[in-house]
């Protein structure tokens, strides 16, 4: 791998539900650049999910090839597979995905912990996402006391903590008021830059989109840039 390897890469990539149903993926092919971050938008059942699916290695594709920081996730078994989503990816959804049980600081400190970082590194961490997303005297709540930005929040300092190449965020602010998605968007962007990861947002929303260094629209299939559609 070297500086100029995409940190994530999508070569020809395929993928239908049936031998008869049309592809969902079509040939698509797409790059993703250390440090940028890029939003892909469609409308509903055009295959969002599926895609984001692959580029995480939970879904394989008919054909094609996926590559994370050069790595051809088709040689990967699942428990690779695990260990390269727990190192090298942070996600972000819609539905938070955090843990109620949990106070805010041990649902963001969990993937240090299935990292088994040492305590003090853990700790210092946890206490650096949550301040840079605001949060740092809430780190003894449970979600239950929290508004859903708030909660947003945990989740994106959640996918960050432990500082993954890759952030996939699905629809992260579907849920949220239009005041709060714009501060849950913009803390987003400014994290992922932050953190020096790279970032693909999936999105319906063109204003959601709007904050990503690149916007790309899948139809058909395939990708193509926004701004051939004008």
């Amino acid at each position: 791998m070297t500086a100029d390897t995409p940190v994530l890469r999508l070569a020809d990539v395929s993928r239908r539900y049936s031998a008869t149903a049309p592809a969902v993926l079509d040939g698509l092919d797409f790059a993703l650049a250390p440090g940028e971050y890029v939003a892909i938008m469609g409308e509903s059942g055009v295959g969002k999910s599926t895609l984001l699916n692959i580029m995480a290695g939970l879904d394989r594709p008919d054909t094609g090839r996926i590559e994370v920081d050069g790595r051809d996730l088709a040689g990967l078994d699942d428990d690779a597979l695990t260990v390269l989503r727990r190192t090298h990816l942070g996600f972000v959804f819609q539905a938070f995905h955090v843990l109620p049980y949990l106070t805010v600081r041990d649902n963001v400190a969990l993937p240090l912990d299935l990292a088994s970082r040492p305590g003090a590194e853990r700790e210092a961490r946890v206490v650096e996402m949550l301040e840079a997303v605001g949060l740092a005297g809430r780190a003894g709540s449970y979600p239950r006391e929290l508004s859903g930005g708030e909660t947003q929040r945990v989740a994106i300092a959640r996918a960050l903590v432990h500082r993954p190449r890759l952030l996939l965020a699905d629809e992260p602010t579907g849920n949220l008021d239009p005041r709060t998605a714009t501060h849950i968007l913009a803390l987003l962007r400014g994290q992922v830059h932050a953190q020096g990861a790279s970032g693909v947002l999936i999105t319906h929303s063109l204003a959601a989109a709007q904050t990503a260094d690149r916007i790309l629209v899948l139809e058909g299939g395939r990708l193509s840039p926004y701004a051939a559609r004008a």
